[in-house]
């Protein structure tokens, strides 16, 4: 085989992936509802995006790090407040949030309207959580601080609690 004939075989790539208004997986987690519209299937696992809806004075998760990825918050409506170590920065629409891996956070919408924003994990690896989560509601048992810590344990993550 010559290398003109190499080059004119088909060469698989990705399938381009289309998530229009209201698809994609939704997780809901007490007052949050999140649409996954990467899980990072579609790049090779080094990128997810989700869109979270935040209700009004939603509390987010305990302050956490992440060992193994960074996290984006990319604010599109209201306002999200993120708790980084002990510092608060009140985000509004159009303020992008970078979480390196090793850095203690947390968000919150303490406000009375709903905040919308879109997050990215690179890699992918933080989706499942989200998953594992809605899995414990779903089968009746409750949300405790516990499960909660087993979870982000799977995902190499852990609670900051030295901040207590």
């Amino acid at each position: 085989m010559t290398e003109e004939t190499k080059s004119s075989e088909p060469q698989t790539r990705p399938a381009v992936s289309v998530v229009g208004p209201g698809g994609g997986e939704t997780i809901v987690l007490g007052t949050t509802r999140m649409r996954v519209l990467e899980d990072g299937s579609h790049t090779g696992h080094r990128l997810a995006i989700t869109e979270s809806v935040l209700a009004p004075h939603t509390q987010g998760p305990p302050q956490h790090r992440h060992a193994r990825h960074d996290e984006g918050f990319y604010v599109l409506s209201g306002t999200v407040r993120f708790t980084v170590g002990d510092e608060d920065h009140d985000a509004t629409a159009g303020t992008l949030v970078m979480v390196p891996p090793g850095t203690p956070h947390t968000f919150a919408n303490p406000t009375d309207q709903p905040a919308v924003m879109l997050s990215t994990f690179t890699p992918d690896l933080y989706v499942q959580y989200f998953r594992d989560l809605q899995e414990v509601l779903a089968d009746g048992r409750p949300l405790t601080p516990g499960a909660n810590i087993d979870a982000m344990n799977r995902y190499a993550t852990e609670p900051a609690t030295e901040l207590g």
